[in-house]
């Protein structure tokens, strides 16, 4: 009966941190504490799901954008490219177990895709709550 009671409390207390119980993919680890090594203290799931569905005007656009444009509300589904029409396989990792593994792909599609959604370069913290809240799809 304690150890049950132990298990569950740590399971709380892993869960709440943050990061949930165990990181989907090595390369999100690492990109997470170089986040937090340019000072990001706590990653947010929801401002990540939240921060997804926002709507953006970035200087030039002639239309709201927003990173559902492209790869839909649910990034269990798959999108499909606001100019050219491809498809875009799902971003989450329980779908597409291609997502997420290799820091180079991440960095380089966060940067694209937050140029072209937002109008500049995602922070850090935006970053890592998109991250976070993708990891738990």
């Amino acid at each position: 009966m304690k150890l049950s009671y132990r298990v569950l409390l740590w399971s709380v207390v892993l869960a709440s941190s943050g990061t949930g119980l165990a990181s989907a993919s090595p390369a999100v680890d690492t990109l997470l504490e170089q986040y937090r090594q340019q000072g990001v203290t706590a990653f947010d799931a929801m401002a990540g799901q939240n921060f997804w569905v926002q709507k953006f005007n970035p200087s030039g656009a002639k239309q709201v954008r927003q990173c559902a444009t492209c790869h839909t509300a649910n990034p269990r589904n798959t999108g499909k490219h606001a100019r050219t029409g491809k498809p875009i396989e799902p971003m989450a990792p329980t779908v597409n177990s291609k997502r997420l593994t290799e820091v180079k792909e991440i960095r380089k599609w966060l940067y694209r895709n937050c140029k072209w959604t937002v109008g500049r370069e995602c922070t850090p913290q935006e970053k890592g709550n998109l991250l976070i809240w993708m990891q738990q799809l």
